[in-house]
């Protein structure tokens, strides 16, 4: 059993009236900035230069978030730079554990009261990140607890990065059982759709793959940015010369349950799709990830498998499905395991390489969206987070 604490909100700013604040981009942060920008920064507010590589190496290169740890700086000086550098961006709400402690979710309450969330996963290669883009999302996917959300904004590239910086400081302090102290990897697979904050997601990609102090140096190849499918904005990324690998959320491979399932197939079809993907691809010689949750009697079908197979028979591609984590209320629920693999057997039996992703996090709520939703649910009732412990 692991027991971390809920950390409440000010009593002086509830929960119901926090999130109905007009949502509003944050104050700029150090992270937000290149390092010619941070010493340009740093020099408008009267200090000299290199004080913007001792904040960088701080932050990126010790993930040190908390300016009054940074103790070789003056005291004065740190005074001066906390709120136009180092302003704070995410406060937790929530912090849960399970798998013995190699899973680990936060729930974030941004400067405007909207609500993100973030997770970190443990294995004994490696730990990964998965972090959010946007606060809720604009996509609509029915099955998904954050589509169910809505849209609220776009994070900023910082509060994008602090995700990052936070919990790559979690894994270093050796928190993650049984896996490296290093974080590894990143997945945009949290709240929202990456590609429509695209300037954003892509400044934040750069940001965790430069060198530090620069930036937090994790390599291209380890950060993979999703989409439900933004055709204009994955030939964008196909132009940006970058590494990265492109995870496509297909969830069926017909426009008739597509439309359903992926509200913005009506605007670009299955076969557009994945033509922008392959094209991906071919320029990159990056795979391909399939996204793919397995819906009881919806998508789970001998029939869509082989559809599958055929449209994926020699791509560069790899079928990742996803037994579906439900959502309290839902009519959705995961095929069973039986049907699973059967469909696995099919798309294998065409040559498609396939896996089923390891399920994480279900007793703390791990599909994403479903801390948030959640806690708007207590807000919109009237109550607040309490100020308890939780047992996973």
């Amino acid at each position: 059993m692991t027991i971390l604490p809920v950390i409440p909100t000010s009593p002086d700013q509830p929960d119901a009236v926090a999130i109905r604040r007009r949502p509003s981009m944050p104050p700029r942060h150090l992270a937000d900035l290149d390092l010619a920008a941070r010493k340009a920064a740093v020099t408008t507010l009267g200090e000299p230069a290199f004080r913007a590589k001792q904040l960088s190496t701080h932050y990126f290169g010790r993930l040190v978030r908390d300016i009054d740890e940074m103790t070789d700086l003056p005291a004065a000086t740190r005074a001066r730079l906390t709120g136009d550098l180092l302003p704070t961006l995410l406060t937790p709400v929530r912090e849960m554990a399970c798998d013995d402690g190699a899973t680990r979710k936060t729930l974030w309450r941004l400067h405007d009261g909207a609500l993100v969330e973030s997770v970190l996963m443990g294995y004994p290669d490696r730990v990964t990140a998965c972090v959010s883009s946007q606060a809720g999302c604009g996509m609509a996917c029915p099955f998904c607890a954050t589509g169910q959300q809505g849209l609220t904004r776009n994070l900023s590239v910082a509060e994008i990065v602090d995700q990052v910086v936070y919990l790559a400081g979690v894994a270093a302090s050796g928190a993650v059982t049984g896996s490296p102290p290093r974080l590894s990897r990143v997945v945009f697979m949290g709240m929202g759709e990456p590609l429509a904050n695209y300037p954003r997601v892509i400044e934040a990609v750069r940001r965790l793959t430069t060198p530090a102090p620069e930036g937090l140096g994790l390599s291209q190849r380890h950060i993979t940015v999703s989409t439900v499918g933004l055709v204009p904005a994955m030939r964008r990324l196909t132009a940006e010369d970058l590494n990265v690998t492109l995870a496509l959320s297909l969830h069926a491979p017909d426009d008739d349950l597509r439309d359903e399932l992926v509200p913005v197939n009506q605007r670009w079809k299955v076969a557009e799709v994945l033509d922008a993907a392959f094209e991906y691809a071919a320029r990159t010689g990056r795979r391909i990830s399939i996204e793919y949750a397995l819906i009881r009697d919806v998508n789970d079908q001998p029939w869509r498998a082989d559809l599958l197979g055929k449209l994926l028979r020699g791509k560069l591609a790899h079928v990742n499905l996803i037994p579906l984590n439900p959502t309290p209320g839902s009519k959705w629920d995961a095929s069973p395991k039986p049907v699973e693999r059967e469909f696995v057997r099919r798309l294998r039996e065409a040559g498609v390489s396939t896996t089923v992703r390891d399920t994480r996090g279900r007793e703390i709520d791990g599909a994403c969206g479903q801390l948030a939703a959640g806690e708007l649910t207590e807000a919109s009732a009237g109550g607040a987070a309490p100020d308890a412990e939780v047992a996973q």
